[in-house]
């Protein structure tokens, strides 16, 4: 048994520049699971320094996708907290005071070199076949030279004064002890020539202004990683906990999902992007379960788990830092089990936007009555148009020629069917066996199988040839309203028979 973490302080730091995909919700989940399960805070940080690439929408998009997942920040830009501010944009001093104290330390440097200059050092060690790296001129001059050349208004960037000699051992709470060799790492840009800090600074400064305790960020992370563990220990603080998260694959599980390829998954029904996902049919509580054990289990056979299940029994120790491929055949699997697990009133809440979207008139006392008989059969929310859908319609349109009843003639079928439209104008439609009973032995009468007459008759009723079953929704339909449909349906069939004579 895992020993019982005490309060943490997690955060989920995302960077607004484009749609918030599952990947992203993974890690925001994982946060929340951890920060629950122990009590403690959970926080939404937006990393937007880089203001050339953000996205205003973006943000817009990231707090409803987290919100419809069901994640909500104890601590964030919309809420408030003791640590803020809450978005990145609003510290740039923060970020410079922590630079200038890293240059005071010697462990930083101004770097006054042109563009050109670093274009045409990377374009020779390509030539060389060497690592693209910083060749450390700006690092051999005195701080008094460097504070001149800023004063003077020089443009300049900070940068990280890597040590040369020896190595770093890092520790991911997965993979263990990383080390690297110094002379490999970078003397990385913290702060850009327009006062904006990047990444690599500001995130650590956060982290330890805002307390927080384990930084679990996708493996993508995980090349810089060495990097942030000098800047931790330059400034002497406390290391967090980093949990390094696997990144998905595509289905294939080859490579990561491309834009080019999000946009085929959208016409199969699918998306990466949890607001599609919305919009699509998906309940949020199945996509909760789905990312959730894309890179975490809980044992070999259990697969069903609500969010409280998943802030029980949620594990740091179970985390798996292999990729994960997308599968979402997996995903349908899920869907359909959490909406199974809808209570009837809380299906048809949810089912009702997708059949006023399609333009149906829904009536809200025949939408609860509809909803057990469509609850198994629904893979999304939106499979409820195709498959309801005629509940709500005036006039029925369909080919036909379906209404011709297997191994049937258009004129056995017309026979068929009118001593079914006979029979049920006797009958009350209180009762389902006595409606069934008596449309079964008259295909029994008949010399039909049951299944010969119920299949005209669903078409006439419903429209389609695959419905929820057919007695149940001719009770819901009410007698008037069937009677007119299977009126409407002899006239069609009498239309075949006459053209087929003439």
């Amino acid at each position: 048994m895992t020993e019982k973490l005490p309060p943490v302080r997690v955060r989920f730091a995302p960077s607004p520049t484009g749609r918030t995909h599952l990947g992203s919700g993974r890690t925001a989940l994982y946060n929340y699971l951890l920060a629950r399960q122990t009590g403690g805070q959970f926080l939404l940080r937006i990393e937007d320094t880089d203001q050339k690439r953000y996205v205003p929408e973006a943000e817009q998009e990231l707090i409803e996708s987290l919100r419809w997942l069901g994640l909500e920040w104890d601590e964030g830009p919309d809420v408030g907290g003791p640590y803020g501010p809450y978005r990145q944009s609003e510290r740039k001093e923060i970020y410079l005071e922590y630079a200038r104290q890293l240059i005071e330390k010697d462990k930083a440097y101004y770097c006054f070199c042109s563009p050109q200059r670093l274009a045409h050092l990377r374009e020779q060690q390509m030539q060389a076949k060497q690592p693209t790296m910083y060749d450390g001129l700006c690092r051999q001059l005195t701080l008094e030279d460097a504070l001149r050349r800023v004063k003077q208004g020089e443009p300049h960037v900070i940068r990280f004064k890597t040590p040369k000699e020896g190595s770093i051992t890092v520790r991911d709470y997965l993979r263990g002890d990383i080390t690297v060799e110094n002379r490999t790492i970078d003397d990385y840009i913290l702060v850009k020539s327009d006062g904006w800090a990047l990444y690599h600074l500001a995130a650590m400064v956060d982290d330890h202004l805002m307390r927080i305790t384990h930084v679990l960020r996708s493996s993508e992370w995980l090349s810089t990683f060495p990097l942030h563990g000098h800047i931790i220990r330059a400034f002497g603080w406390q290391e967090p906990v980093f949990v390094h998260l696997s990144v998905f694959l595509k289905p294939s599980g080859k490579g990561k999902m491309s834009k080019r390829e999000s946009a085929q998954l959208l016409q199969d029904g699918y998306s990466i992007f949890i607001k599609d996902l919305e919009q699509l049919g998906y309940l949020p509580e199945a996509v909760v379960n789905w990312i959730a054990l894309m890179g975490w289990s809980y044992d070999d056979k259990t697969e069903f788990f609500t969010m409280q299940d998943l802030i029980e029994k949620f594990s740091l120790d179970h985390l798996n830092p292999s990729p994960a491929a997308i599968n979402f055949t997996k995903f349908d699997h899920f869907n359909g089990l959490h909406i199974r697990h809808l209570t009837v009133d809380e299906l048809a809440r949810r089912v009702k936007p997708f059949l006023l979207k399609a333009g149906l008139r829904v009536d809200d006392t025949k939408l609860i009555q509809i909803a057990p008989i469509i609850q198994e059969r629904l893979v999304t929310l939106d499979d409820a148009v195709e498959m309801a859908g005629f509940f709500f319609r005036q006039q029925l349109e369909y080919d036909p020629t379906l209404l011709i009843g297997k191994n049937l003639s258009a004129t056995e079928s017309l026979k068929a069917l009118q001593e079914s439209y006979d029979l049920l104008c006797n009958l009350t439609f209180d009762e389902k066996e006595t409606v069934e009973t008596a449309l079964r032995n008259l295909a029994e009468h008949k010399g039909l199988k049951a299944g010969q007459l119920f299949g005209i008759l669903r078409i006439a009723v419903t429209g389609q040839s695959v419905s929820p079953p057919l007695i149940e929704s001719m009770l819901i339909l009410g007698k008037d309203q069937v009677m007119q449909r299977v009126q409407d349906a002899l006239k069609r069939l009498e239309g075949l028979v006459q053209s087929s004579v003439s």
